[in-house]
């Protein structure tokens, strides 16, 4: 059998069981557990299982807790991400900016920053970057009071009538895939972004390294620039190494 065969074999039984062990996968497919290792690491390399000592887990979508539960979460890792992202901004760019928690980090250290002209869904991001010579536009649609934020069809029009340098982006999860989010109306959001926008830049805490959720953002080669607080582990460092992704 081939291993791309074998590889196909593994996820089917991974997906049906929920995890496999070295041992039986093994004894299955009539391989050594070396063999199988390297399997699980190359599949688990693409994002698509989870490896664990002694086999594979079928991976989890990821599901984000409220706005107010994400204000306090990894609050030290968005700081720094808040530190780094203004160095890739140059004074009187255009930037789309979308609703996240860490989005709204960076939205505070981008006050410094003269001329900016900023589009975004996020009430919050609107009120912290409007004034001291900024121009802020606040795209309208449904509004949804627990991110206080605005989605849907009538904001994805108005995305469409900007033309940015950069889109800041955050996401909840991002493996060797592509970036994901948890929620479909921010993915669509992100997605429109994306395509009016000169420059993509990704901002995540390395907590999302790994993860997976339901809606996709992009693929890693449609990203330019992540910004972490720290490098990516082996695998998805590759990842992006090959979809020519700059990591700050």
């Amino acid at each position: 059998m081939r291993p791309s065969d074998r590889r196909a074999r593994i996820l089917e039984m991974v997906a049906r069981d929920g995890e496999a062990s070295t041992e039986a996968l093994a004894a299955t497919f009539g391989v050594s557990r070396e063999t199988i290792r390297r399997d699980l690491f190359a599949l688990a390399s693409t994002g698509a299982l989870q490896r664990l000592k002694g086999g594979a887990r079928r991976l989890r979508l990821h599901a984000e807790g409220s706005f107010r539960e994400r204000m306090a979460e990894h609050a030290a890792a968005k700081a720094e991400i808040a530190r780094r992202l203004p160095g890739l901004i140059a004074p009187g760019d255009t930037l789309f900016l979308d609703t996240g928690t860490t989005t709204l980090a960076c939205a505070a250290a981008l006050r410094n920053l003269d001329r900016l002209t900023v589009i975004t869904n996020s009430l919050g991001i609107a009120r912290t970057l409007s004034g001291d010579g900024r121009r802020v536009f606040l795209l309208g649609g449904l509004h949804m009071p627990g991110n206080d934020q605005t989605v849907g069809p009538l904001a994805i029009e108005q995305i469409g009538r900007f033309q940015a340098d950069h889109a800041v982006l955050t996401v909840a999860a991002l493996d060797a895939a592509g970036a994901m989010d948890a929620d479909f109306d921010e993915a669509q959001i992100a997605r429109a972004m994306i395509a009016h926008a000169r420059n993509v830049i990704v901002v995540a805490p390395s907590a999302k390294f790994g993860r997976r959720a339901a809606f996709a953002v992009c693929r890693l080669d449609e990203i330019d620039v992540l910004v972490s607080e720290r490098e990516p582990d082996a695998p998805l460092a590759a990842a992006l190494a090959v979809a020519k992704v700059e990591v700050r």
